[in-house]
């Protein structure tokens, strides 16, 4: 399961793709809130599922406590930065280019895990590649990509298509309980795992129903 729900920025997204609501009274109710959708989706996954919830600098610290309290500490599997350059800067603090990854399994003995090969960058090891570290430094989609669709939080398919090499077998399910404009399921479907996924948003289902038909068979 890969999730990359409201960030708590306390502003709702909106967009002719799809909106959803992004405000809470406080982080504890977003807790609560992410609590109690976690506990209700957990029983319906594989044994030794993998979990992936994308969140950012705002609630990173408090969501990790929650998923060790939820699925305990020995789950906790990597704490994965992504690495991006857009965005804002300030003159009051360091400029903010990354979100938190966090990825715990339902079981520490027996979850599968395909270690992603990226390029190498050092002069030695030039034209090879190598296994990829906790920090992913993928673009993020730029205004003028060919692959923005108009949702207001789509993530780059090269991200999800690293991540769900890595961490759901071939053939496997991987599943998006937020899944937006579809950039997870899409990835899915690209390298032979099979695909299911939600939205709160019926505009972001549309979205992403018409977007995986566009998506090329195995």
């Amino acid at each position: 399961m890969y999730a990359d729900p409201p960030f708590n920025t306390g502003t709702p997204k909106r967009s002719r793709a799809g909106a959803f609501n992004d405000r809470f009274d406080c982080t504890a109710a977003y807790v609560a809130w992410l609590r109690e959708r976690l506990e209700a989706t957990l029983p319906a996954l594989a044994p030794a599922a993998n979990i992936l919830l994308h969140i950012d600098w705002r609630t990173s610290h408090r969501v990790r406590v929650l998923l060790d309290d939820v699925l305990g500490e020995s789950c906790f599997v990597n704490h994965l930065v992504w690495k991006y350059g857009l965005g804002g800067s300030s003159p009051r603090r360091f400029a903010r280019k990354h979100d938190d990854i966090l990825f715990y399994t339902l079981d520490p003995r027996r979850y599968w895990f395909e270690p992603p090969r990226v390029p190498a960058t050092s002069n030695r090891m030039k034209g090879l590649d190598k296994k990829a570290t906790d920090v992913i430094d993928i673009p993020a989609i730029n205004n003028m990509a060919a692959e923005r669709l108009g949702y207001p939080t789509q993530k780059p398919l090269a991200l999800m298509e690293l991540l769900v090499g890595a961490c759901c077998p071939p053939g496997g399910l991987v599943f998006d309980p937020c899944c937006g404009s579809g950039t997870t399921l899409e990835a899915a479907l690209r390298l032979g795992r099979r695909a299911a996924g939600s939205d709160i948003s019926p505009a972001a289902v549309r979205l992403t129903l018409k977007r995986l038909q566009r998506v090329p068979g195995p």
